[in-house]
């Protein structure tokens, strides 16, 4: 069952957070590595910055998670995450097409370029890497990341982002 998480879901969110991010051990630059991955505070600020979490239960236990931050005129997918336990079983899939439901605005992704399963998951879901050039300034319009973390990490966007730049720079186009 997937459903909105509740503030007294947090431990469970940040225990799946953590739990399925231990995939990047090893995989992303070592100096973007901490233990725990995310904190409790790290949590809370991102909680209180408008991630809205979405999790997939099976029974009583959260077994993935999958945030939704709308910032200015886009939409985030922010911290998607199964556990190592339930991994293989599509709820990503199923997080992804439900928090995909809650808007129509242009969907952004931002993940570690490291990290070659989440933007092979995301391309077969639809989504497609923008341009390199464009990258860094994606992800300092919308996210606040560390510079560190701006060169570690990749963007992928949805067909209404492409759309919606393609309309842009159109117009950019027609105005020169």
């Amino acid at each position: 069952m997937i459903r909105q998480c509740e503030p007294a879901d947090a431990e469970g969110i940040y225990e799946v957070i953590n739990d399925g991010a231990s995939a990047y051990h090893g995989i992303i630059a070592p100096d973007c590595w901490h233990e725990p991955y995310m904190s409790r505070e790290e949590l809370a600020h991102e909680i209180a910055s408008s991630v809205v979490f979405s999790g997939f239960y099976e029974d009583t236990q959260l077994a993935a998670v999958m945030g939704l931050q709308f910032v200015k005129d886009v939409a985030l997918v922010r911290h998607a995450y199964t556990r190592t336990a339930s991994q293989r079983r599509g709820l990503g899939a199923k997080l992804l097409s439900h928090v995909r439901s809650q808007t129509n605005r242009p969907m952004l992704i931002g993940t570690w370029t490291a990290a070659t399963w989440a933007v092979r998951f995301y391309e077969r879901e639809g989504f497609a890497l923008v341009r390199n050039e464009d990258k860094a300034a994606l992800l300092r319009r919308y996210w606040a990341i560390p510079d560190r973390q701006i060169d570690e990490s990749v963007v992928l966007a949805d067909g209404r982002w492409f759309r919606t730049r393609s309309s842009s720079d159109a117009g950019r186009r027609a105005e020169g």
